[in-house]
């Protein structure tokens, strides 16, 4: 039986039309329509090339976005001011902080000034600890978009091993925590980890999310097990090795097309929750 392809752009062009929809009716009642700001700080083509990505999306479901562009001199003193007037305004729903920010600016400050009801990136210590504790709160945009993923296809979660493979604040550890509240068994493994091959050969289920380029090999992870990209990297590859596991994997997300743009979608979908609580 061939393996089934965990096709992200496709779910996510659905949940668009849905986005529309609720945005549509959100207008009709309120006249008011939901706003994410986006934030960047320097001249860094990748993350500029996210953030026009993000305002596209915005626009597709018939949300605004206001996009706010600092120099790459700018202090955390800027930068927290700038957080806090998105976080006084009324109009704003939505604030994401495009990472990474320039070496001087203290990163984690910056994302922590960011309110909760408007942290709809997931990146704040207050909203991981509630999200871990199963409390209301926005999850970090890609790993609670790859849950989305999981349980679209219908993929068993619930006393499966999981491996996850990273462990940074907005992927590895929410993805971790995000899995165990789905009732798997897990398992957190990073670059330094010994017996890395050993451990994944014991996995039902596979997250890739080291930021390395290949980094798991495809005979590392065993026959029917489900694998799950998070990199991407110049190429067009991921994190795993995937052309020497895709035929033996029972379901597997491409790169690109998998994991990516449901990071979006999910920023696009807290938004909207965003706007409709806060519009109400």
């Amino acid at each position: 039986m061939p393996a089934l392809v965990l096709d992200g752009k496709q779910l996510a062009s659905r949940i668009e039309t849905d986005l529309a929809a609720r945005v549509a009716a959100l207008k009709a009642r309120s006249g008011r329509t939901p706003i994410l700001a986006t934030l960047l700080v320097g001249a860094d083509p990748a993350s500029a090339t996210y953030v026009k990505m993000k305002g596209n999306a915005c626009r597709r479901v018939g949300m605004d976005s206001l996009k706010i562009e600092l120099p790459d001199t700018t202090t955390t003193a800027e930068l927290l001011a700038e957080i806090g007037k998105l976080n006084a305004n009324p109009d704003v729903h939505g604030i994401l902080l495009q990472h990474p920010v320039p070496h001087q600016i203290d990163e984690r400050a910056c994302f922590d000034a960011i309110a909760l009801e408007k942290d709809v990136d997931g990146v704040t210590c207050l909203g991981f600890g509630r999200m871990s504790m199963g409390e209301a709160a926005y999850g970090s945009a890609t790993p609670a978009g790859i849950m989305t993923l999981l349980r679209a296809h219908d993929i068993p979660l619930a006393g499966r091993h999981a491996v996850v493979v990273g462990r940074s604040p907005i992927l590895g550890k929410p993805m971790a925590l995000m899995l165990l509240a789905a009732d798997c068994t897990v398992t957190i493994c990073h670059s330094r980890t010994r017996n890395l091959p050993e451990l994944l050969r014991q996995a039902d289920i596979v997250v890739g999310a080291v930021g390395k380029p290949e980094f798991i090999k495809g005979d590392w992870i065993k026959d029917g097990a489900v694998v799950v990209d998070a990199g991407y990297h110049p190429g067009g590859v991921g994190d795993i090795e995937l052309s020497a596991v895709k035929d033996r994997a029972s379901a597997w997300t491409p790169v690109p097309g998998g994991v990516g743009p449901m990071t979006i979608v999910t920023l696009m979908t807290q938004t909207v929750e965003a706007g409709e609580k806060l519009i109400g």
